[in-house]
């Protein structure tokens, strides 16, 4: 049997982690087939068709897949699931809403946040905040998995898959989605940036975080925070990279006054190139990081941006 992944889109273009969550379906083996549901989302198929390794696209379109509500995407969900041997979705907060809800209709067990594939049954992921990886294996009939993007790459361009349009299922009346509010921004979404500034509690207060927009305006980056900045009010939830946060992987990634929580590390540690500055010489942070500058931010990020 083939594999269904469901992408996540804002109706217009696929969002990250949908082609990592491609990839890792390529590695299981078997056609893959993309459903696309949603609102007023013909685009958005569109772009799935277009990923490499894509067999066919499953387009459902209707008032009541705005926002991709749990109830009514799972229904969904259920009612094609008897054609699939595995059900994908990345691990975000899409794939963490509604996929657990599937699993438990289908009446098998969810694999969470896999980061590697060993076979068609077996799977790695991280337990104890990324400070072990487990290796699972799955006798369920029907594979119900979430996706960790940072542990696969993309699935690039090139495809030409079909796009059959899939009859709505009842809305089931459980939810509403009434609208969203996204905060805009120059910068680059944290979970697709490329680069990556980072601050902590070392940073003071909410004003001090303008030291790091100067540099992430020099780099194009975008800009995020520990645990500990965020719940000291510096800066909004949605720069929170954890954990409990957005799970990133940019090809630098640099943190400045945070100590390096295992939280955090969990969260970032699989960047490419990680830069520390921290006055505390026995911050956790230098033992992931590939460069470190022991000295005040204060001095040292102002330094940097000027030399940028």
């Amino acid at each position: 049997m083939g594999i269904l992944v469901i992408a996540e889109h804002d109706g217009r273009q696929l969002k990250p982690g949908t082609t990592n969550t491609i990839t890792a379906a390529a590695k299981i083996g078997g056609d893959i087939a993309v459903l696309v549901a949603g609102h007023n989302c013909a685009e958005a198929a569109q772009a799935a068709a277009k990923v490499a390794g894509v067999a066919k696209v499953l387009h459902a379109d209707a008032a009541h897949y705005a926002g991709g509500a749990a109830e009514n995407l799972a229904a969904l969900v259920v009612s094609i699931a008897g054609g699939y041997s595995h059900i994908l979705a990345p691990a975000t907060g899409f794939g963490k809403n509604f996929m657990p809800r599937v699993a438990a209709a289908l009446d098998v067990q969810q694999v969470s946040d896999i980061s590697a594939v060993v076979s068609a049954d077996t799977f790695v992921r991280p337990i104890y905040a990324g400070n072990a990886m487990a290796t699972v294996q799955s006798a369920d009939k029907v594979k119900v998995i979430t996706v960790r993007a940072t542990g696969f790459d993309a699935a690039g361009e090139g495809g030409s898959a079909a796009v059959e349009a899939l009859a709505a299922g009842p809305d089931t009346g459980l939810s509403k989605f009434n609208g969203q509010e996204l905060s805009k921004s120059d910068r680059p979404e944290l979970t697709a940036a490329k680069i990556i500034v980072s601050g902590g509690r070392g940073m003071g207060s909410g004003e001090n975080f303008k030291l790091l927009e100067a540099l992430a305006d020099k780099l194009g980056a975008a800009v995020g925070a520990s645990r500990a900045a965020v719940d000291s009010g510096f800066v909004p939830n949605d720069y929170q990279v954890g954990q409990t946060g957005k799970i990133v992987a940019p090809e630098l990634y640099i943190a400045v006054g945070i100590s390096g929580a295992i939280q955090h590390l969990a969260g970032m540690k699989d960047s490419k190139v990680i830069v520390a500055i921290n006055k505390d010489p026995e911050a956790p942070i230098f033992a992931v990081a590939s460069y470190w500058l022991e000295a005040d931010l204060f001095n040292a990020v102002p330094e940097l941006t000027a030399a940028l």
